[in-house]
């Protein structure tokens, strides 16, 4: 939502607003917009760029990060004009799922072309009345604060609303309590502005001292964080960028990991079938005897799915999965930013991260096509075409151990291979072994990386991943990794913030 025409000439600060709904960000907005409007107390007007918000946690009205940017009014109170990023829905009742999407936007948001690209402040908003951080709240802070990186701490601020104008000892302990990382002062104390809610009231002789006071600590306030925007360096979101496509990249290959853990057990069970018939009818094979056995058979199918139309993103872009044709597997899923493959975070250096094969991107497809046909039907035909993933399934299959030796014997005269059927069984499962190995070692990585350069790695996702990762490295018998992700978890499982997410998942908060 724009107020007034941009010009290049022109200094702009960039807010993004954090804090729950009812907590005043609305209302802040206003403050904000009418203050580098120039609005003064005789002027009696008060206008509203957004209507003021009501607190409901039971159902979130959008997920859309929305973007204020206020041109025009430079060299009237403010030097500079104003974007002011609100981020409305997070911790609400919608869950887990729904907060994704808005860390997803964020993420749009920062890495589009037309998007924002530095930061000024970052505002935690929150009541004057706060004695203490809510689970829902602490989750909001800690759900933003874990997207970027650590060089964006001293642009942190708490603001304060429905102020009384006193120092609000309460909040600041809270905000000390919760160790929230934000920007201190020479004196040690979490930076913070307070502001009154009251200017949209309408003036009566019994209230208007009371209100033009309200304004005036409003005001003062309000200058003062207007100079501290001035002062403060903008921030280059790179970092923060960096971070969250280590997010995004970790969570691929976790995914792909559990794909592929699934797959690999499903291939060993068919594997020792296999090699529980061929023991079973040795006797019979020996005489060439044909006989019938059932097997699992694992297969890949192509499965539609349903993908998010993207407003804010290069220009109504989709979402999608990026999928490698070679390998049969989804590499990046859902894959909301990227047009083509080569676009996609889990593509580097013209190769894909993650896939079993590290295949070109040539060899990536991000498209609707004709799921029963698999992609081969004309393009002249009707056939509905949908986006896709692939799923591995199993199907029953009658077929004779002949059968199945002549295919093993065929593959290893193609290889040149003279090892015995057992003997290729047995090779299968310690390939298979040492793909499951190497996915857990690019996962482990990532989460190493992450630890560096970001702000707060103990986010919740981090945590969830964490949990598969040590139980998959405990079976495999690295003990030094698995000590390794012993020690960040037992970090995130002191941190409160971990602790009120998780409650949060649950939904059993605690207010």
């Amino acid at each position: 939502m724009t107020l007034g025409e941009k010009s290049q000439n022109k200094n702009n600060k960039t807010i993004l607003l954090v804090g729950e709904t009812g907590a005043g960000k609305s209302t802040l907005i206003n403050a904000l917009v009418n203050y580098a409007m120039g609005v003064k107390w005789e002027d009696d007007v008060w206008f509203k760029i957004v209507e003021e918000e009501k607190r409901s946690q039971s159902r979130s009205q959008t997920s859309d990060v929305i973007v204020y940017q206020i041109f025009g009014f430079e060299g009237k109170p403010l030097p500079y004009s104003l974007t002011i990023i609100d981020t409305p829905g997070y911790g609400t009742t919608d869950g887990i799922e729904h907060d994704d999407i808005i860390s997803q936007r964020l993420t749009d948001l920062f890495q589009s072309e037309d998007g924002v690209h530095e930061i000024n402040a970052v505002g935690l908003v929150m009541k004057g009345s706060e004695n203490r951080l809510s689970d829902r709240l602490r989750y909001i802070f800690d759900s933003v604060i874990s997207l970027f990186g650590k060089d964006i701490e001293k642009n942190i601020v708490a603001l304060i609303s429905h102020s009384d104008g006193v120092t609000p000892e309460n909040v600041l302990k809270a905000l000390k309590d919760a160790n929230i990382k934000c920007a201190k002062d020479e004196d040690g104390e979490r930076v913070h502005f307070m502001f009154n809610n009251h200017q949209s009231r309408e003036k009566t002789k019994k209230n208007k001292d009371a209100l033009k006071a309200a304004w005036v600590m409003t005001i003062n306030h309000m200058g003062e964080f207007a100079d501290f925007l001035t002062q403060q360096s903008y921030q280059s979101l790179m970092t923060t960028i960096k971070v969250m496509k280590s997010q995004i990249k970790l969570t691929a290959c976790i995914n792909n990991l559990q794909k592929r853990i699934k797959e690999i057990d499903l291939k060993q069970t068919e594997i020792q079938q296999t090699q529980k018939a061929l023991k079973k009818h040795e006797e019979e094979m020996k005489k060439n005897e044909k006989f019938t056995e059932e097997v699992d058979e694992p297969y890949k199918v192509k499965q539609r799915v349903v993908r998010e139309r993207r407003l804010w993103a290069l220009r109504l872009n989709y979402g999608g999965a990026v999928c490698c044709t070679v390998c049969k597997e989804n590499c990046h899923y859902p894959c909301p930013l990227a047009w083509y493959p080569e676009q996609c975070e889990v593509i580097k250096d013209g190769h894909c991260t993650v896939c079993t094969g590290k295949c070109p991107a040539s060899d990536h497809v991000k498209e609707q096509q004709c799921i029963d046909c698999e992609g081969e039907c004309s393009d002249e035909s009707r056939h509905p075409k949908n986006p896709w993933i692939y799923v591995t399934k199993t199907r029953k299959v009658k077929t004779t151990l002949t059968d199945r030796k002549e295919k093993y014997e065929k593959n290893k005269a193609e290889s040149e291979d003279k090892s015995s059927l057992l003997e290729t069984l047995k090779k299968d499962m310690e390939a298979l072994q040492q793909e499951k190995d190497r996915l857990l070692e690019k996962s482990f990585q990532h989460v190493v990386h992450l630890e560096q350069i970001a702000l707060n790695v103990n986010s919740l996702s981090t945590h969830i991943q964490l949990d598969i990762l040590i139980e998959e490295m405990k079976d495999k018998g690295d003990a030094v990794k698995e000590k390794k992700l012993q020690e960040m978890k037992r970090k995130m499982d002191k941190d409160e913030g971990i602790k009120a997410a998780l409650r949060y998942k649950s939904g059993k908060l605690r207010d």
